[in-house]
């Protein structure tokens, strides 16, 4: 007869999310996995192999928790420009207001493990492809309804927003202020204009 799980895999999972968020892969171990989430290093191995295996799965699970929301706020009906605005404030906001300066998961693993780790580059791609679509759909039908004017290319701008957003969760690892993520937010959407 299988022993029962003594432990919530789903609530381990995103245990293992805030910890990799908040340290990194590198600087998170199994010992502090083990302590973290609170399970047995023979439990942890089982349910989720590898460190590597989890820190995929940590990325998968933050991927489907915050992709989803950026798609949906530049999806709304209506007029497509307020929502590009918007969502570059609150990520300029969020930045700005990070007291336990993680920044964002996704950025985190393209500085840590981008140029050696090629799955998690791919990881990190699929998600800005995502956000990169979302804002260019949102850019095209902004232009399509007059917000944008016709001689402002929607590809180009989406990729100027998506390295800037990125740029932003960087910047804000560092307690640099408002004053220069809402600068740098302002110069952009200006772009918008």
């Amino acid at each position: 007869m299988a022993r029962t799980k003594e432990f919530d895999p789903d609530a381990a999972l995103q245990s293992a999310v805030e910890l990799f968020w908040q340290r990194g892969y590198e600087a998170t171990s199994m010992a502090d996995l083990v302590a973290h989430l609170g399970i047995a290093r023979a439990s942890l191995y089982a349910t989720f192999g590898s460190k590597r295996e989890l820190y995929a799965k940590a990325m998968d699970r933050y991927a489907e928790q915050h992709g989803p929301r950026i798609l949906e706020e530049l999806s709304q009906p209506g007029s497509a420009l307020p929502a590009v605005r918007a969502l570059i404030e609150r990520f300029a906001e969020e930045a700005a207001h990070d007291e336990l300066r993680r920044g964002c998961f996704v950025t985190n693993t393209a500085v840590e493990l981008g140029s050696h780790d090629p799955d998690a580059a791919r990881r990190v791609e699929q998600s800005w492809h995502s956000m990169e679509a979302a804002l260019t759909s949102a850019l095209m039908r902004a232009r399509a309804q007059g917000e944008l004017p016709a001689d402002r290319d929607p590809v180009a701008l989406a990729r100027l927003l998506l390295v800037l957003m990125q740029g932003m969760r960087v910047v804000g690892k560092v307690d640099a202020g408002t004053g220069l993520l809402r600068d740098a937010a302002a110069q952009a959407l200006s772009l918008l204009d």
